[in-house]
């Protein structure tokens, strides 16, 4: 395994922003990863996987680890029924071919979360989710290393603390993602969940797995840009969640404001609505703006300066906090 020193980490952030990593590598295996860990103790360590969902608005004064640790296995559990099918999978294997992988052979729980881009290790730590699903309801198990004691620890559904792009992982930044353990059933039935995707699959009585994943791919397509083409991250901002009263507030101005009621009492409304509404869909400042079909999604047409993306971002959050009183919090992590 080599390393290298004054690494550009453009091509390592779907942003295409321009840092330098003090020292970089990629292990291809955990062993690698337990002797750059024993090579370097105390540099500050960043993880990176597809870079899909991180910027840079400075250098990284550390170590930035890029692990290549593919893998992909059915294993078998005499307790569960035939219907069950558990897949380990390495986490440096890519996302959406992990997906197709499934769908094509009818192993059903992933097929929503078609298209996003990024790795398997990142999943369980931002619980990617879309159009209904999240992934924390098909994950059995995650395997990491605690970067403190060189440990390969298991974690269970339940110790994962999964929560709205949210886990134990991201918040604790302490392990590094080796495997993910699914549990996906063997048989399909669609169930309605999202109004874009059932409008989507309206004309099909009884959708397949394949009409699913095929719809999705279609609907993400029209709505979000390819961030080969125009650099982005995905959706910028968590969709907030607010009190009764405030949401009461907003639609006696706003009668069509996204409200979908949770526990506690709580509503979670919609982040693109709020961004279209404080004037933001499709505003462009300099070579940063949101992309004209998804407020949602800021867009880098030219830029290598992170902080410009941040800049932008505060603007956002103010217009927002102005009109509506709530503050966004970026779903995205910046460096």
């Amino acid at each position: 395994m080599d390393y290298y020193r004054q690494y550009q980490l453009k091509n390592y952030n779907s942003f295409k922003t321009e840092a330098l990593a003090k020292i970089f590598c990629q292990p291809k295996s955990t062993d690698e990863l337990r002797k750059c860990l024993a090579d370097y103790p105390n540099e500050k360590k960043l993880i990176i996987g597809g870079g899909c969902n991180l910027f840079f608005t400075k250098d990284f004064d550390g170590l930035v680890i890029c692990p290549d640790i593919k893998g992909l296995r059915e294993i078998s559990d005499e307790e569960e029924e035939d219907e069950d099918i558990f897949l380990e999978v390495n986490a440096s294997e890519n996302w959406d071919e992990f997906v197709d992988y499934c769908v094509e052979r009818g192993f059903a729980g992933l097929e929503n979360l078609s298209l996003i881009p990024g790795t398997v290790g990142a999943a369980p730590i931002q619980n990617i989710g879309a159009y209904g699903a999240e992934v924390k309801d098909v994950i059995r198990e995650v395997v990491a290393m605690d970067l403190e004691t060189n440990e390969v620890v298991s974690f269970a559904n339940n110790e994962c603390e999964f929560g709205y792009r949210d886990s134990i992982f991201k918040r604790t930044c302490k392990y590094f993602i080796i495997s993910v353990i699914f549990h996906l059933k063997r048989t399909f039935v669609y169930t309605p969940r999202y109004f874009d995707l059932n409008k989507e699959l309206e004309d099909i009585e009884e959708p397949s797995i394949q009409d699913v994943r095929n719809a999705v791919i279609r609907v993400r397509q029209r709505k979000l840009p390819d961030e080969k083409v125009l650099p982005n991250t995905g959706s910028f901002f968590k969709n907030p969640y607010i009190t009764r009263d405030h949401a009461d507030l907003i639609i006696a101005e706003y009668p069509d404001l996204p409200a979908y009621p949770q526990k506690g009492g709580l509503v979670k409304t919609s982040a693109a609505f709020l961004i279209d509404k404080a004037g933001y869909k499709g505003k462009r400042i300099g070579n940063i703006g949101t992309y004209p079909n998804q407020p949602l999604i800021i867009v880098n047409y030219g830029s290598a300066n992170g902080k410009d993306i941040v800049r932008f971002m505060q603007e956002i959050q103010q217009a927002v906090k102005d009109e509506f009183n709530i503050e966004l919090e970026p779903e995205v992590r910046i460096y």
